[in-house]
């Protein structure tokens, strides 16, 4: 049970980067992932560089996502709402709410951590 919830978590994680490249022009790079204390639940962290008006596209986590500008700036949309979060600044996108991230006024990298259920897709695109 154990080595199958390791390979859905990984298989996650392979989803996560592909719907990155997918997505847009971003690059994702997986810095940790570990199971939480919370049971079914796990922690992705991931750093996200951003070239000049680089875009994820429209996309849903299967839990919350925690988030925090590295460098430069990123507009993100949820809902139809639009904010722009600078350098030293944190967002929090809920659990399953459609939304986009763009790089504005230069290229940005942003650390992001995943709290999702164990087993799903890190990201799965809005058509």
């Amino acid at each position: 049970m154990k080595r199958a919830m390791r390979v859905a978590g990984t298989v996650g994680v392979v989803v996560l980067l592909g719907a990155s490249v997918a997505m847009g022009q971003i690059k994702r790079t997986v810095l940790q992932q570990k199971d939480l204390s919370i049971a079914g639940r796990e922690v992705v962290t991931a750093r996200a560089d951003f070239p000049a008006g680089g875009a994820t596209g429209l996309h849903t986590h299967p839990g919350d996502e925690v988030s925090y500008v590295a460098e430069g700036s990123v507009e993100i949309v949820v809902d139809g709402a639009s904010t722009t979060y600078k350098t030293g600044e944190a967002f929090h996108v809920p659990a399953g709410k459609v939304h986009d991230a763009k790089a504005v006024g230069g290229p940005a990298v942003v650390i992001a951590n995943y709290v999702i259920e164990k087993g799903k897709p890190a990201t799965t695109p809005v058509k």
